[in-house]
């Protein structure tokens, strides 16, 4: 299929799914989007991916510190104790539910003989900073204490994240490196990690595809609300003056966004800094191609990319 074509089936399946074009949505429309579910019927399984089978998937609430936090369990068909992933979903900290991150986790629990944990944390613009990166922190150190209840290890934790969600998992690294806890690998895609959009990525594809500066400026508002600092390392993790003594990374990148240039920069620093990385760079990709691995290429090999780093280094 040409790629314009390809491009525009993603960008009109992403529409659909609420996950870009906030820039035009009112807050009733962003509310009603973050509710949109995603059955895997025959459409969206060509789509957003058919589901693997043996992976048993359970919807719970999480006793955290900070109160009951929803979360959502991918068991592989095993009865050994098994390593953790702690996924969180992009959507630029305003859009996005656990839905669209199904096919990765599934896929992961299955390839990596992992119990993947994706967190619906809080959304802005209810809930702007720092209720996510709250949210985010609080389910990792409560999976590190109930990882004997939930059947799994401990001392076999990565965490995961897309776009927003790759924020995140970043901004817990920096947290769980001061506090724990420890945590032993982290898998960046296509992360959101300067807030102040001063990447030179940001203006090359400012325009799209898939994802605008518009859109990104509204999410910012949404996130930092009037009176934040965007500069501030626990939202823009490139602002830290100091990337040592962090998990093992994998970062990947789609060369056709305007994120671009934050996961090569964070990679490169990352292995300044001493901390074992690998990049991965997807040509002709755009932004959010795992989230829809029917229609892009990129997302199985990517998926190859994830699986290989997160097996070895939970082995």
């Amino acid at each position: 299929m040409d790629i314009d074509v390809r491009l525009r089936m993603f960008t009109w399946f992403a529409e659909v799914s609420g996950a870009v074009a906030v820039s035009r949505m009112s807050p009733e429309e962003i509310a009603r989007a973050r509710e949109r579910r995603l059955s895997h019927n025959l459409v969206t399984s060509r789509v957003f991916g058919p589901m693997p089978r043996g992976v048993f998937v359970t919807d719970r609430v999480a006793d955290t510190d900070l109160g009951p936090l929803p979360v959502r369990l991918y068991r592989p068909h095993t009865a050994r104790a098994l390593p953790v992933v702690v996924n969180f979903h992009g959507g630029g900290g305003t859009l996005g539910n656990l839905d669209q991150s199904d096919w990765l986790c599934a896929h992961v629990a299955s390839r990596v003989g992992a119990l993947v944990i994706s967190v619906d944390y809080r959304l802005a613009p209810e809930h702007p900073y720092p209720a996510g990166r709250e949210d985010g922190y609080a389910a990792v150190t409560w999976v590190a204490r109930q990882a004997e209840a939930l059947g799994a290890r401990s001392d076999r934790l990565a965490v995961m994240g897309d776009s927003a969600g790759g924020n995140l998992a970043a901004v817990v690294c920096l947290l769980a490196r001061e506090a724990g806890p420890v945590i032993d690998a982290q898998v960046l895609l296509y992360p959101a990690l300067d807030l102040t959009f001063s990447r030179p990525s940001v203006e090359r594809f400012g325009d799209g595809p898939v994802l605008t500066r518009a859109d990104m400026e509204v999410f910012r508002r949404h996130y930092l609300g009037d009176d934040g600092d965007a500069t501030d390392p626990l939202c823009s993790p490139l602002f830290a003056p100091d990337l040592g003594d962090l998990p093992p990374a994998l970062v990947i990148t789609a060369a056709v966004d305007p994120l671009h240039d934050d996961g090569v920069d964070y990679a490169r620093r990352l292995g300044e800094a001493g901390v074992p990385v690998r990049h991965t760079d997807h040509a002709r990709a755009v932004h959010g191609f795992l989230t829809f691995p029917g229609v892009c290429r990129a997302a199985a090999a990517a998926l190859d990319d994830v699986c290989a780093e997160l097996t070895a280094r939970l082995a």
